[in-house]
C-alpha cells in the first residue's frame, strides 16, 4: 500500500513538473465554417489574390478589439485578369 501511494505521488510530481501553464501560443487561429463572426479591428496582412486564378489558399492575420491577434486560413476565388 505504501509503494501505491509513494508511486501515485511521484506520478502526480512529475506532471506538475512538466505541465505548462503559460500561454506560449497568443496567436489565436479562427476556423473556417459557413458563416464566422470575426472581431475585426485592425488587418495586419492578407493574402494577395490579383495575380491568382481558380480557387487558391489565403490567409487573413488581424487584430481583435481586445488586442489579440487572430489567423484566418480560408479557400477564396482568385481574380483573373488575362482570361482568353
Amino acid at each position: 500500500m505504501k509503494l501505491f501511494i509513494l508511486g501515485f505521488a511521484a506520478l502526480l510530481a512529475t506532471g506538475s513538473a512538466f505541465a505548462d501553464t503559460t500561454d506560449t501560443s497568443a496567436v489565436i487561429h479562427d476556423k473556417t465554417g459557413f458563416f464566422i463572426r470575426l472581431d475585426v479591428a485592425k488587418v495586419k496582412s492578407m493574402t494577395d489574390i490579383s495575380d491568382q486564378c481558380g480557387v487558391i489558399p489565403a490567409r487573413l492575420d488581424y487584430m481583435d478589439h481586445q488586442g489579440r491577434e487572430h489567423v484566418l486560413d480560408y479557400q477564396v476565388q482568385g481574380r483573373c485578369t488575362n482570361e482568353n
